[in-house]
């Protein structure tokens, strides 16, 4: 049955001239009929640079609304409408006007993990790949960052002279990372490199072997001659980690990280969606406009 609606999604990709672009937090099984498989900054780049007539974004709301700010002229699909983000849904555009009129002159930076309406009221995106490579180039002496304050601060303590106001969201799923968890993956695995990503609390991040985004995760332990590692992220990182490096171990420092809205999509979803072409995403010109502007300039500042 698996194999037959694999089979099937790919013929409709071909037929509609369609890719499948899937984070890295999905389910496993999505990757069988993906196109781009990665973090957010590489498919915001896959979904720049595509030349489908329809995007199929295994993802969440936001992740789909930044290809359709880069591609606007393509039809944009979300297999799953109620796949959203809890960080992301932290801070709206009247939040955000009141958190700028606050700190007036300073530039708006802010976390890809946020809606086109937030985007629209700042001056650059990043990701958190690229995060302390953006501040850094902006070359100003304070910047706000939103909503994320974890990976905001984790950005300020990598830099001098810069300083890092940051908004008061968080990402629940690392949030469930505590110091103790560190310590008892200390006891467990004796030597072991324990692998954070800047989302979580400052106190995890301080105590990590290396601290970096999804792809800088995966990428550290292609790299490594380590053999087995502890990772501190969604479980949908090690889930990859396993397949493709079958000769390491790997260990998640907790079981309950899981994102449930990033598992909301299943193959059935993504063969209906597509089918169908359900589940559009639509976004006002006016605040598209703005939002984009805002991603490009993220693109411009990450030379």
């Amino acid at each position: 049955m698996k194999e037959e609606l694999i089979e099937k999604i790919k013929d409709l990709k071909k037929q509609k001239n369609a890719v499948v672009l899937a984070h890295c937090y999905q389910n496993i099984e999505i990757d069988e009929v993906a196109d781009f498989v990665g973090d957010s900054l590489y498919l915001s780049q896959m979904a720049k640079d595509t030349d489908a007539d329809i995007i199929v974004f295994a993802g969440v709301t936001f992740m789909a609304e930044t290809a359709k700010l880069l591609s606007p002229e393509k039809k944009v699909l979300l297999p799953k409408k109620e796949a959203g983000c809890q960080m992301a849904d932290m801070i709206d555009a009247q939040a955000l006007r009141k958190f700028k009129a606050e700190h007036p002159g300073v530039p708006a930076v802010c976390y890809v993990n946020s809606t086109a309406e937030v985007k629209a009221e700042c001056d650059v995106c990043c990701t958190s790949s690229n995060a302390l490579k953006i501040v850094k180039n902006l070359n100003s002496p304070e910047v706000l960052f939103l909503p994320d304050t974890y990976l905001g601060k984790w950005v300020e303590k990598q830099l001098e002279g810069v300083k890092v106001t940051t908004y008061s969201g968080f990402c629940p799923i690392h949030l469930l990372i505590k110091p103790e968890d560190m310590q008892n993956a200390r006891k467990l695995h004796p030597n072991v490199k324990i692998l954070v990503h800047p989302e979580c609390h400052f106190d995890v991040s301080a105590q990590a072997d290396f601290v970096g985004s999804t792809k800088a995760i995966m990428e550290f332990v292609r790299t490594s001659d380590d053999k087995e590692f502890v990772i501190a992220t969604e479980n949908g990182v090690v889930d990859r980690l396993m397949r493709d490096y079958p000769d390491k171990k790997f260990h998640l420092i907790k079981d309950s990280l899981v994102c449930e809205s990033m598992k909301m999509i299943k193959l059935e979803d993504i063969y209906k969606s597509l089918a169908n072409e359900e589940h559009e995403i639509t976004l006002d010109p006016e605040i598209a406009q703005k939002a984009v502007n805002c991603i490009n300039k993220m693109f411009e500042l990450n030379n």
